[in-house]
């Protein structure tokens, strides 16, 4: 079993998929060179409907450069709007071409603005706004340069780790002639990680924010984003998060020397600055000096998405750490052992694009390890392990040892989610493994890859096993 990169480690990924050696090279020195497009769901009224009846315009927007969020903030800008009127399914990275739907509350089509970087289109009404996950998944090609090969050492290493990977999709003989290459691509599989950037693409802390929050340490959560420099960071950044640190060693913190110190660009991490070095004015008046209170309320400056994504990341980097036990151990990803819990396929989902259905699990027994492994074969089913929350029903057998020896490493138990306001979580079960066509080719200037995700899964964690390089390049 091949060791992941140390970066990767860090985060939970241990180990790759497959053992062959990776091409090197970097992702995205353009955008152009990294292009996603999302696979659309949602079926929208006519552009022309009553507005009455359908308060959201769907726009479908192609951006170049903008991260999700920042287009979202510039559009409500665009129309004086607070950006809460804003929806999207799905969040993209912004050194990448993205096609990606949004909805607009109580906005005219002909309104629309023109926006530098973005080609928006209008292509319906809806009666609701869009819910995060109001799609399929994604299509991507992906350009890979600079390899730290030439070309026909590449190829050859393409086609090693596409077999590899292959194999990994593929269970046993019922399903040989579903992983032979077609004109789609061959079908390969890879572990379900959460890519690196879920946790913070320069500085993965996301994860041990929320570890912190969910063991109720508010005040170690707070200097683990605010401070913690680290050597990806531009030295001005270095320097303001080393101010944290120095006051948070102390016995009487001066926030306002740290919140000065914090760049204007950092605005979140200023925020729970500034709530800390007025709740340390506060206390000089004779306020309240509650410790744990202080440090929450500042934790709850940033928005509740935010607040919300820390404990996801940390329910993430323990599913990261389950899936690299799980293969350490040897167990399959692809087919079931005796006490995994399976969920059958979503139903309203084209198979390429398939998650579970977590309403449908099932126990397995020994008895109907074989029967529920031809389901999962055929990708009817998926084996899972949980994002850990309130209502999390640990596995039984192997599995359920791996799930109990990883949340007790980390201080973790499912009754600990039962948190304040956004920091709740009831958790849910994710595949561990995701299969997808793949169209590789390689020449004399780089490489490049054609491929299908469903929701939720990462075009990184999938490359990572071609590139076997820092994840910084990805």
């Amino acid at each position: 079993m091949r060791e992941a990169h140390l970066r990767e480690r860090t985060v939970g990924m241990a180990y790759y998929a497959s053992d062959g050696d990776g091409i090197g090279g970097r992702l995205r020195t353009r955008p152009e060179e990294f292009r996603v497009r999302e696979v659309e769901t949602v079926d929208p009224a006519p552009v022309d409907a009553d507005p009455g009846d359908y308060a959201h315009l769907l726009i479908r927007a192609t951006l170049h450069g903008w991260d999700t969020n920042d287009f979202a903030a510039r559009i409500s800008d665009a129309f004086g709007m607070s950006r809460e009127r804003v929806s999207w399914a799905g969040t993209k990275d912004k050194h990448a071409v993205t096609t990606q739907l949004f909805s607009l509350r109580g906005v005219d089509a002909a309104a629309l603005p023109g926006i530098d970087g973005a080609e928006i289109e209008a292509v319906g009404r809806l009666g609701r706004a869009l819910r995060f996950g109001d799609l399929a998944g994604n299509a991507f090609v992906v350009r890979v340069s600079d390899l730290a090969v030439d070309a026909d050492e590449a190829r050859g290493r393409v086609d090693r780790v596409t077999e590899e990977l292959r194999l990994v999709a593929a269970t046993d003989d019922r399903t040989a002639t579903d992983t032979t290459a077609d004109e789609r691509g061959t079908l390969v599989g890879v572990p379900n990680y959460f890519g690196h950037q879920r946790f913070g693409s320069r500085r993965p802390v996301t994860h041990r924010v929320g570890l912190h929050v969910v063991r109720g340490e508010w005040r170690e959560a707070v200097r683990a984003y605010c401070g913690d420099p680290a050597d990806t960071e531009p030295p001005e950044t270095q320097a303001a998060r080393a101010v944290v640190d120095e006051e948070a060693a102390t016995a009487d913190p001066d926030w306002q020397r740290a919140l000065d110190a914090m760049p204007g660009y950092l605005r979140y991490e200023r925020s729970m600055l500034h709530r800390l070095a007025d709740a340390r004015a506060g206390d000089a008046e004779g306020g309240d000096a509650d410790e744990d209170g202080r440090f929450r309320d500042a934790l709850e400056a940033v928005p509740s998405n935010l607040q919300r994504l820390f404990v996801n990341a940390a329910q993430s980097y323990a599913f990261n750490r389950i899936v690299s036990e799980r293969l350490r151990r040897g167990l399959p990803l692809s087919e079931p052992v005796e006490g995994d819990v399976v969920c059958f396929a979503d139903r309203s989902l084209d198979e390429p694009f398939a998650v579970p259905d977590t309403d449908r699990e099932q126990r397995v027994t020994g008895r109907r390890v074989d029967i529920v492994g031809k389901h999962c074969a055929r990708g009817r089913a998926f084996v899972t392990a949980p994002l850990v929350g309130t209502g999390t029903e640990l596995a039984d057998g192997e599995p359920g040892e791996i799930e109990r020896e990883v949340l007790a490493e980390l201080d973790l138990s499912p009754d600990a989610f039962e948190l304040p306001g956004a920091f709740d979580s009831s958790g849910t079960r994710r595949a561990i493994l995701v299969r997808t066509r793949l169209d590789a080719t390689v020449d004399d200037e780089g490489a490049t890859f054609e491929f299908a995700l469903p929701r939720g899964a990462y075009a990184t964690v999938l490359l990572r096993e071609f590139l076997k390089t820092d994840p910084i390049d990805l």
